[in-house]
């Protein structure tokens, strides 16, 4: 009897379509730069209900051309979430910058908008709240913040494809800009890719131009006009990128209905306790809006050993991961900023229990059950 398959924390969902699309772009011998990119930029701003968006290299990329837009500035201080990955807040130092965190809330597991407001002072320049996990930020206590203290505002959307907010507004449409992230795991790959939505004309063409050397639109080759960056996106991509755009309300329902068979396994197991303490499942979306599944992640009891679940799992073929770490305690934030462990004690918590689960769009009922009765058994807690 063979051994059951591996299954992997992530697995992108890509298919004929994708790979004609892909094919037809690299026997074009236009690689860069050409139609498909504009193809694809105008298609996402379609789908966004926003006047202009650019595509870039990596939804990293995207973050630093947005906070350069809005004009961040040596010394400035941006106040964003120590709960994300840590490109949202290694962007804002590539300007010299300043990250200030302020902790975050227990069930959305964004960042606070009243702890936010206590971390504004004088050197306060921008607000960077974070979409984390697909759950939408309380975009209109930020938007409040922004216009009260005159700062500016970009939204860390890189993991919110498909959200809405409590309005049902599309995440990242409301004006200010809102950076997507394109990676193997996310709602769409382009592979590496990303995407800033602006509302204003002369912020895409800041970021066009910053993203391709600072050279103008209409410059020669190697003429150029501003500091900038290689933050391009090849035609490869964008090829790959409008027809998973396409197909966005598909991968969308699948992710959806992945997250749902979750839910519906784990919920027995998530009211067994491991010494008197719970596994707690992803908080539900407030009313009116839409969480857009990026990943599945539980927070596992206090007093379990997680490097033991992991390890476990493992041995099942089953991948998993700590998601995420508190960014204010990774080496090069704690040595040149002095943060310490019980500066944001919900962040900490979340961050110390969170343990990603295996999630994506062509996930079997077979293989979360398989999931679930491996976590269980993990935790010595009854199959559900």
């Amino acid at each position: 009897m063979s051994a059951p398959h591996a299954i992997p924390l992530a697995r992108p969902l890509i298919g004929e379509e994708e790979e004609a699309a892909v094919l037809a772009a690299l026997r074009s011998e236009r690689l860069s730069l050409g139609s498909r990119l504009k193809e694809f930029e105008e298609a996402f701003a379609r789908y966004l209900g926003v006047p202009y968006a650019s595509a870039c290299s990596s939804g990293t990329a995207g973050l630093h051309l947005a906070l350069r837009a809005i004009g961040l500035s040596e010394g400035a201080e941006v106040i964003t979430s120590p709960f994300s990955f840590v490109a949202s807040a290694n962007a804002i130092l590539y300007e010299r910058a300043l990250p200030v965190f302020a902790d975050i809330d227990p069930v959305s597991l964004n960042l606070d908008p009243d702890a936010a407001a206590e971390r504004i002072g004088p050197r306060t320049r921008a607000l960077l709240p974070v979409d984390i996990f697909g759950y939408p930020c309380e975009i209109e206590a930020f938007e409040a913040l922004a216009a009260r203290h005159g700062l500016g505002l970009v939204e860390d959307a890189c993991e919110a494809l498909g959200a809405r907010y409590r309005d049902g507004s599309a995440v990242g449409s409301r004006g200010h800009p809102a950076v997507f992230g394109f990676y193997a795991n996310k709602q769409i790959t382009t592979g590496e890719g990303g995407m800033v939505a602006v509302a204003d004309r002369a912020l895409k063409e800041q970021i066009d131009s910053e993203r391709n050397h600072g050279r103008g639109p209409e410059l020669s080759l190697l003429e150029h006009e501003r500091l900038g960056f290689n933050y391009r996106l090849s035609e490869l991509a964008a090829a790959l990128g409008i027809v998973q755009l396409g197909r966005l309300p598909e991968l969308l329902a699948q992710r959806e209905r992945v997250a749902r068979l979750y839910h519906d396994a784990l919920e027995q197991l998530a009211v067994a306790t491991h010494a008197g303490e719970e596994l707690l499942l992803p908080g539900a979306a407030p009313e009116g809006a839409r969480r857009s599944w990026f990943v599945y992640v539980v927070a596992l009891p206090r007093r379990c050993d997680r490097g033991a679940v992991i390890a476990q799992l493992a041995r099942r073929g089953i991948a998993s991961k700590p998601y995420l770490p508190a960014i204010h305690l990774l080496p090069h934030f704690r040595e040149r900023f002095g943060y310490k462990k019980g500066m944001f004690p919900v962040c900490e918590e979340v961050s110390e229990r969170s343990l990603a689960l295996p999630f994506y769009p062509q996930m079997s009922e077979g293989e979360v059950q398989r999931v679930t009765e491996a976590l269980a058994a993990a935790l010595g807690a009854p199959a559900p």
